[in-house]
């Protein structure tokens, strides 16, 4: 018999950044769970190509094009996705992009800005007006909802040349834990999970580099880049009500490669 607390029938889950890499794993896996799952992103034609893959496990699917970079395009989209979905009982703030520098010294404020834009302002909208529609939806009794950040090992390491990347990522976990501790009262988790080396169209160039592949990789306990799908087990459990006592830490999902 199937543990039913990961039965994810009757819950919604939203992702940002859905339609491709680390995103697009964990939706499929709350599909397959049972949840209907809601994406954002930037590109159209991925978001119907994902939300196709999503119909095809039985549920209901939704994207949307969201910039969350934008404030007011993060307002309207959680109003239109609660309007769709009926209920959004989980977010994934997985919207992210990975801009470094040669050098700290020659990163410019541009860049500096547009990473924190997405990664930082975008996860504190996304995640701040999920918050609201959580809090509504338990003053009138129906407490609970799950928040999860994705942050990254750049948040707790030494990721030179990505200063202003590993500055949102740990913002995020400090994002998570007061979140965590505020709205604990309605029932709502809030939890950041940190990648390690994933093979995702960020990580491409380092993928492609031979030296990469032979001091790096090496590294990694489990001797493998990380995958898409190696999220969704996670997911569905921050999802689910198995994780209905788990709030306010810091996931860590690298094969080991943070403690070798």
């Amino acid at each position: 018999m199937t543990y039913k607390p990961f039965d994810l029938t009757g819950k919604v889950a939203l992702v940002t950044g859905g339609n491709r890499g680390i995103g697009l794993g964990m939706a499929e896996a709350l599909a397959q769970s049972g949840a209907d799952v809601a994406i954002w992103g930037t590109n159209e034609e991925r978001n119907a190509d994902a939300v196709k893959k999503l119909e095809a496990h039985g549920v209901r699917a939704y994207g949307r094009k969201v910039n969350v970079a934008n404030e007011q395009e993060v307002v309207d989209g959680m109003l239109e996705t609660v309007a769709a979905m009926g209920r959004i009982d989980s977010i994934f703030a997985n919207a992210g992009i990975g801009y470094g520098a040669p050098s700290f010294t020659e990163m410019s404020t541009e860049v500096y800005r547009k990473v924190l834009s997405v990664n930082l302002d975008g996860v504190f909208w996304t995640l701040r007006e999920g918050t609201r529609h959580m809090v509504e939806r338990a003053k009138n009794g129906d407490p609970g909802g799950s928040l999860v950040g994705i942050a990254s090992l750049a948040a707790i390491e030494g990721a030179a040349r990505n200063q202003a990347y590993a500055a949102t990522k740990g913002a995020v976990i400090s994002m998570i834990r007061s979140t965590a501790v505020e709205f604990a009262r309605h029932g709502i988790r809030a939890n950041a999970i940190l990648p390690g080396w994933i093979a995702t169209d960020m990580t491409s160039q380092a993928q492609a580099a031979p030296a990469f592949a032979e001091k790096v990789i090496p590294r990694v306990p489990i001797r493998r880049w990380g995958e898409p799908e190696d999220f969704g087990g996670m997911a569905v459990y921050l999802a689910s009500d198995a994780s209905a006592y788990h709030t306010g830490t810091t996931l860590i999902i690298d094969g080991g490669y943070s403690i070798f």
